[in-house]
């Protein structure tokens, strides 16, 4: 139910909080999980990223994510922010002509990038002309070693950052021997925070991971898979939401975002996804009455003849427990979702069409008729074509259940 993450902070030379280190936890112990690198890495983006984004867990300074090999070299940090996270390169992986050409590319585009653990290998020295900064464990060096070495540095332009820096005595060594950046025991342990995960059922993952291996993606049938959960729906909205993509787009229907992302960039969101998430449970009961609410306001909007308000209503209905799902308000989801204005007006003030129907579906799932009825007259509706609606809306929503 809930995704765990410690952050550790990194500090300055006046010891000031100038970003985080995000660390993978599997549960509230805090400690480090056996786990492969890679997939500590998606389940951070999926988790935590997709769901709020890493701004709102460093409190918008910038978040310190490691990334292996495969995953640089797959160019999966590409959409996130480049002003928001400093790519940590670590310190196991091969130092291959694959990897150099990855870190040049993210260096292209405007990423920092950190070497954790730099161990004065001459293999790394062909990446220092895109490496920002290079974490030196200095508990694995004597200050004579760590001394002798960074002076070999001198005529780079790279920041030293000292981690594991547990006494005073060595902040302030390795201060004077030119590191600007600090981290360790000394300052802070990492600190656990917890937050609501956004579960996504294994089979719709396992069925968009078949359909990506295509060689054209089938919009139509990838949206429908979509559809059918609101928790990947909310995590595409926020994979597209970033500077890569332009936050200027308005999306207006499950296939308009899936095209509008591409197919590349699609195939990347899919296997993030399948990396962190095959292990989820089935949707709740908030799932059910999300995918009810959706395509009843779908099946109302039919009704109405306007040729633009399904794909609209659709989306308004299956985001109207974001809240309760995320456990979080929805002004602050809606505030990182690049919905249409219209639907964030339906959820937040009430007071448009798709409010109306949306207004529809609460007030018949609750029993209010003489509610219903009143929206019924104003929509020029019949409480015939409200009970198809809705009877095909649960039959419908139960049937992606069981799939």
């Amino acid at each position: 139910m809930y995704s765990f993450i410690a952050r550790q902070p990194i500090l300055d030379l006046n010891q000031n909080v100038v970003a985080y280190e995000l660390l993978f936890r599997e549960g509230e112990n805090n400690c480090c999980p056996d786990i492969d690198p890679d997939q500590a890495t998606s389940n951070i983006l999926s988790n935590n990223h997709l769901t709020l984004g890493v701004e709102n867990i460093t409190n918008d300074l910038p978040a310190y994510i490691n990334f292996h090999s495969n995953t640089l070299i797959n160019d999966f940090p590409s959409f996130l922010d480049p002003s928001k996270v400093v790519i940590e390169i670590l310190e196991d992986v091969s130092a291959s002509d694959a990897l150099l050409s990855a870190c040049k590319q993210l260096s292209e585009k405007g990423y920092q990038l950190a070497l954790d653990d730099y161990d004065f290998d001459p293999k790394w020295q062909r990446f220092f002309p895109y490496i920002n900064i290079l974490k030196i464990d200095v508990l694995a060096y004597s200050m004579l070693e760590i001394s002798r070495l960074v002076r070999s540095l001198n005529h780079t332009k790279i920041t030293l950052l000292a981690e594991k820096v547990e006494t005073a005595k060595q902040f302030e060594q390795t201060r004077l021997l030119g590191f600007s950046l600090f981290q360790g025991y000394f300052f802070a342990r990492p600190e656990m925070l917890k937050q609501k995960k956004v579960t996504s059922a294994k089979q719709k993952i396992l069925a968009l991971i078949g359909h990506a291996n295509d060689e054209q993606l089938d919009f139509d049938t990838m949206g429908n898979i979509f559809s059918s959960d609101p928790g990947l729906t909310y995590k595409l909205l926020r994979f597209i939401n970033n500077p890569c993509y332009g936050r200027s787009q308005e999306i207006t229907s499950l296939k308009h975002a899936l095209i509008y992302i591409g197919d590349v960039e699609l195939k990347k969101f899919i296997a993030l996804l399948a990396l962190a998430d095959l292990n989820q449970d089935k949707p709740s009961e908030i799932i059910r009455l999300s995918l009810i609410r959706a395509k009843f306001c779908e099946h109302i909007s039919l009704f109405q003849k306007n040729q633009e308000n399904p794909p609209k209503a659709f989306l308004t209905g299956l985001l109207s427990f974001i809240d309760g799902i995320l456990d979080q308000t929805l002004i602050t989801l809606l505030d990182i979702l690049p919905v249409h204005t219209d639907i964030k007006r339906a959820l937040l003030t009430n007071d448009n069409y798709l409010a109306h129907y949306l207004n529809l579906a609460k007030n018949i799932e609750m029993g209010h008729w003489q509610a219903s009825d009143l929206l019924i007259e104003q929509l020029a509706l019949n409480h015939e074509q409200c009970f198809i609606a809705h009877t095909k809306a649960i039959a419908w929503a139960d049937e992606m259940l069981q799939e």
